[in-house]
């Protein structure tokens, strides 16, 4: 087993499982933990006993999104950091081509899912939100619990998507329903749209995962790569990997509205929190629910499923 900081990366029985492991923080997402995560999918590509990858999470979330802490990505003060990095974040105001240069790194960290050659299973639980859209979306197969709860809620103040997969997923309609609003749907919901593959109930998750596990385990994974890859070429044809590239730009542009300069204005001034539930407090529990609530008639009868 090879020794990360901030996830845990095992290759046994066939496969490789890679946990996301921060659960103090719900799995958030930092550069050095996506370079440690990028790092371990290479070497599992590389693995000649690895038919497939699995993708999950420490403690009570997949990944609750970016992290957002103060100067957690920028370069220490004093000398020549080892590794360094334009400023970024919330409370930093780069040039645009500086923020653009940050998110495409970023970025080009996460596109290893889609241009490596085995394939992988995302495994959802609890909170699947923003940065963690934008791995378990670039996975070629997603299983979620059916209590999951998915959805991009930074889309309201804090700019555009940096990952542009879920038109490819769940179609026009329901991409922008998502996107825009910031809302979010269960497991089990964004089965009915397509967003994942399946859903099952929460105990039954890691079985589920491990046994599609199983399944890839048992073909050559030339076979594996050579599926994968021609479902990933139409992808390309459908114009999905220029889509992530123009994302990338198109959430620096969305850094300079109005409403996402606010935001930081908050967080700057009364901090992080303060700042996310101005965000949030008008919009209920966040919920874009696929189906309405049930309607009985007076005699118990479903009306309106």
């Amino acid at each position: 087993m090879d020794e990360f900081e901030h996830i845990i990366y095992e290759a046994v029985d066939g496969r490789a499982r890679i946990t996301l492991n921060r659960p103090e923080k719900r799995n958030a997402l930092s550069v050095p933990l996506l370079e440690e995560l990028n790092e371990a999918l290479w070497e599992a590509d590389n693995d000649k006993e690895v038919h497939g990858i699995i993708i999950r999470g420490a403690g009570p979330s997949f990944s609750a999104g970016y992290d957002l802490t103060p100067g957690l990505n920028n370069p220490p003060a004093g000398g020549r950091p080892e590794r360094s990095y334009r400023e970024g974040g919330i409370y930093a105001d780069p040039t645009i081509d500086d923020d653009i240069w940050r998110l495409e790194y970023s970025q080009r960290l996460r596109m290893v899912l889609f241009d490596m050659h085995k394939p992988t299973i995302a495994q959802i639980h609890g909170h699947c939100l923003a940065g963690g859209t934008d791995i378990a979306l670039l996975c070629d197969m997603v299983i979620a619990a059916d209590d999951a709860v998915i959805g991009f809620p930074p889309a309201r103040d804090l700019g555009s998507l940096p990952n542009q997969m879920w038109i490819y997923h769940c179609g026009p309609q329901w991409a922008k329903r998502l996107v825009m609003t910031g809302d979010t749907i269960t497991g089990s919901e964004a089965v009915e749209i397509g967003l994942v593959m399946k859903s099952v109930p929460a105990d039954m998750l890691e079985r589920e995962v491990e046994g599609l596990a199983d399944r890839l385990a048992k073909i050559d994974p030339d076979l594996l790569t050579a599926n994968k890859r021609i479902v990933n070429v139409g992808l390309e044809l459908m114009g999905a990997r220029t889509l992530q590239r123009m994302a990338a730009e198109n959430d620096a542009r969305a850094h300079l509205a109005p409403g996402t300069r606010m935001f930081r204005k908050v967080a700057r001034a009364d901090g992080l929190k303060a700042a996310l539930e101005g965000r949030d407090e008008g919009f209920g529990d966040g919920r874009a629910r696929v189906r309405g609530p049930e309607i009985r008639d007076d005699e118990g009868n479903l009306i309106d499923p």
